[in-house]
Parts: structure tokens; sequence; C-alpha cells
């Protein structure tokens, strides 16, 4: 009998966090590069896909020994391809399902008009030496994201090996950046307030909730 196991953290954002929204029109003066945003509410929020494609993304490097990551994620090695599913044939539905995930601390920013700023950048020319400005709109740091992935355990005895890789990608992800413009400053997050329940009763939780917990200790920055 398979069983499910709901992994739930805040994501503290560490440094302004860009995840992009649509840009089919910007007016003169209106920033070029949004953040996505929740349409019932218009706060910022996180893509349950960006989150699992860049966990997937640091995980599939980190797995490659020839320094050369396939672009194709069907290509993957076979535990991610178990863990993140795959398009092509054979299909396999994802053993991992990640929810958006909404800001939960919005009161903490009452002084603010937003929990976003704008933040302008100059992109130079080598040749020439010309700047061209631009501007993005980030999260701003502080902010809170509830984070929920659940994990399908199929009772095939891959379990423990494919929910500590989860818990490595977690952690690489705390040294790495989400979003955009990452190798600029921006996306620092960190893992906090981990929490592990699970639909069986009878599960031994002990293991598993010591292997998440090593993930808030695993960040960049401590602010």
């Amino acid at each position: 009998m398979s069983d499910k196991v709901i992994i739930k953290a805040d994501l503290r954002v560490l440094t302004g966090l860009h995840i992009g929204g649509l840009e089919e029109y910007a007016a003169i003066g209106a920033v070029k590069s949004p953040v996505i945003r929740d349409k019932r509410t218009n706060y910022p929020i996180i893509p349950g896909s960006s989150l699992k494609g860049k966990i997937r993304t640091l995980l599939a490097r980190s797995m490659e020994t020839t320094g050369v990551v396939y672009s194709s994620p069907n290509k993957d090695p076979e535990i991610l391809l178990r863990m993140f599913g795959t398009s092509e044939k054979p299909i396999r539905r994802s053993r991992l399902q990640f929810a958006d995930a909404f800001l939960k601390n919005r009161e903490e920013f009452l002084h603010l008009s937003d929990v976003t700023e704008v933040k302008a950048e100059n992109r130079i020319d080598r040749v020439t030496a010309k700047a061209t400005p631009r501007s993005i709109e980030r999260v701003v740091s502080g902010a809170l994201f509830e984070v929920c992935i659940v994990y399908n355990d199929e009772d095939d005895g891959h379990r423990d090996e494919e929910l500590e890789l989860l818990a490595k990608g977690m952690k690489l992800l705390q040294i790495d950046y989400l979003g955009g413009h990452g190798t600029r400053g921006s996306g620092r997050v960190s893992f906090e307030n981990i929490r592990i329940d699970t639909l069986n009763l009878e599960t031994d939780l002990s293991k598993i909730k010591k292997l998440f917990m090593e993930v808030e200790k695993y960040e960049l920055l401590s602010i």
C-alpha cells in the first residue's frame, strides 16, 4: 500500500527574489520585468514548477560526472526519473508534487506599499562601454513563503534514498539561487521550520525528520 510523506517548510527570501511573470507590454517608465503574482490576492508567489525545476536541475548537475548536463530532463539518471517523472515513453508520473508557495507574512510589510522592490541595473557593452538601463521587480528580503512538497511512496524500497536526494536538492538550492539574476545577487533563499507528516499513522518518521532537519543548517547566508 502506497503512502504519502508531506514536507512543509517556510522558504525565507534572503536577497531580492525575481521569478518573472508575463512581459507582454510595458508602458514607458514601467518595470519591464515584473514578478509573477497570484491573481486573487495580487501578492507574489513562487510557482511549484519553479521550485521543482530548480531542485531537479541542481541534482542533475551534482550527479553528472562528465561535466555535461543533458538539456532534456528525460535523459536524467534513473532515480531522478522516478522522483520527478518523464514525458517520454515510457512515461512516468512524478513521485513528487510541488505546490505553489504563497506569501505568509504579509503583515510584517504593512508599512510598505508592497512586498516588492524595483532594482535598477545597467547592461554595459564591452566594446562601446554604452550603458543600457533596465529595471526588475524583486520580492524583498525577509518575505516568507509556505512550501509544500508531497512525496508518493510507492512501497518499492526506494523511499529512503529518494527522500535523502530530495533533502540534498534543498541543501543545494540554499547555496545556489532561485529565480532569475542569481549571479548578480538575487534569489538567495533558506528553508526554515520544516515539518514532516504522513497519511499512515504507523510510519516511523524519526529518520525522515532527522534527514530534513539537516537542511535547515545548510544555508549560504544567515540573515
